[in-house]
């Protein structure tokens, strides 16, 4: 079994819009959150519409990790840690669920580049 990925918002989208860069991620198992998913939907709402929208978002729901209160907890302090890169809530969310699950946090977010436990493609 290979190594496992947590999907940011950012990912999430590119996979959506064909970048050939994540294509490879699409064999791989993958895992989001419910968070990523209220604003890739809400991306996809905007630009194509409710339908469009459904059909992306739809799969997404059976691999969002629930999220606890001590991942939020802990989300917040590296937010806290980090608050010069301007990160929102869902991002440090999400890199905390990805390093509490063993999972690597696949983006192509600047503000994470170089930080431990991110897989970064542009």
């Amino acid at each position: 079994m290979g190594v496992g990925y947590f999907l940011d918002t950012y990912a999430i989208y590119e996979i959506i819009a064909g970048n050939p860069r994540y294509e490879d991620y699409l064999s791989k198992d993958s895992n989001t959150s419910i968070l990523n998913i209220a604003e890739i939907y809400y991306r996809l709402l905007r630009e194509f519409g409710e339908s469009f929208a459904d059909d992306k978002t739809l799969p997404l729901f059976s691999v969002a990790l629930s999220i606890k209160p001590l991942t939020i907890k802990h989300a917040m302090l590296f937010r806290l840690k980090n608050k010069d890169k301007r990160l929102s809530y869902a991002d440090c969310i999400g890199y905390i669920l990805a390093k509490e699950n063993g999972l690597k946090f696949l983006t192509g977010d600047k503000e994470f580049k170089g930080l431990e436990n991110v897989e970064f493609v542009k």
